[in-house]
């Protein structure tokens, strides 16, 4: 796919980024309000993972660190020696939690894979930088600890991934010493100035040095493992810059990078393409493994 979605722009009076004033930029990013029955989908994921974990939970509520909100859900497919999939929430790094987004894992568990859900620490209480690095920590006991923890999968086949907050996680992952075979960013962001320029940074606190520092945007090395990024074709305009930006810097970088747009997917049914064994997230997870 080609081409950058344009953005709508408000008046020049006011404007902190794009033409927009901090109230229309802050909309831009409203996901919840974008997708009118999200309240809905929200509770439907609910009462998925609410049946995944009590049919399939392995190994629930792992602690790898000490924080009320460190610790990590498993289950397993099952395949001895099986690929992992770690799974990153989203929640704009401020709301959410792992327990909610176990149905992720049906999905990539009827393909032959193991799944991780992650859970991290919310802002305010933790900085953003502290979010990044317990989930590098999550992924470090995960591959540490297998055997203690008797977790049969394949350490060389560990795929991070993300929806939304999630996304900016995977891919800010791979700028990093991770062992990591590759990524899927699902829905995420990027590029953190709009996020620092908006009422979504009340809580993140970012600075203009943070914002930077912090963003996969600024951080792309040509030697960083694959990176399957993929959005939904109805999702806030905002949102598909936020992608369709990273994938020319990254491409332009020398990086390994896949971009997808799927038809009739907004920022919240494109879960469903992880849930459903043939979901087309699914196959692209199947091809960051090389499968």
């Amino acid at each position: 796919m080609s081409g950058i979605p344009e953005v709508s722009t408000v008046g020049p009076s006011g404007a902190v980024y794009r033409g927009m004033n901090r109230e229309a930029l802050t909309e831009a990013y409203n996901n919840s309000g974008a997708v009118v029955d999200s309240p809905q989908w929200l509770e439907r994921w609910r009462q998925r993972s609410e049946a995944l974990r009590i049919s399939h939970g392995t190994r629930l509520n792992m602690a790898y660190g000490s924080g009320d909100r460190q610790k990590i859900d498993y289950f397993a497919c099952g395949v001895p020696n099986a690929p992992l999939f770690v799974f990153l929430h989203g929640g704009y790094w401020q709301r959410n939690s792992r327990d909610m987004f176990s149905f992720v894992a049906e999905g990539p568990m009827a393909n032959g894979f193991d799944v991780a859900i992650v859970g991290y620490t919310l802002a305010p209480e933790a900085s953003l930088q502290q979010i990044l690095d317990e989930c590098a920590w999550a992924i470090d006991f995960l591959l540490d600890r297998a055997q203690t923890l008797k977790l049969d999968f394949n350490p060389a086949q560990l795929i991070v991934g993300g929806w939304s907050a999630g996304g900016h996680l995977a891919a800010a992952l791979l700028a990093g010493e991770h062992r990591l075979k590759g990524a899927l960013a699902i829905s995420g962001i990027f590029d953190l100035e709009p996020i620092s320029l908006c009422a979504l940074n009340d809580k993140l606190g970012l600075s203009k040095d943070d914002a930077m520092r912090l963003s996969p945007l600024h951080r792309i090395e040509a030697s960083q493992p694959a990176l399957c990024l993929v959005f939904g074709a109805d999702e806030l305009p905002e949102l598909k810059r936020q992608s369709t930006d990273y994938a020319q810097a990254a491409l332009g970088a020398g990086a390994q990078l896949k971009l997808e747009s799927i038809t009739g997917c907004n920022h919240f049914s494109i879960l469903d393409e992880l849930y459903r064994a043939d979901g087309r997230l699914v196959q692209c997870l199947k091809a960051l493994t090389g499968n």
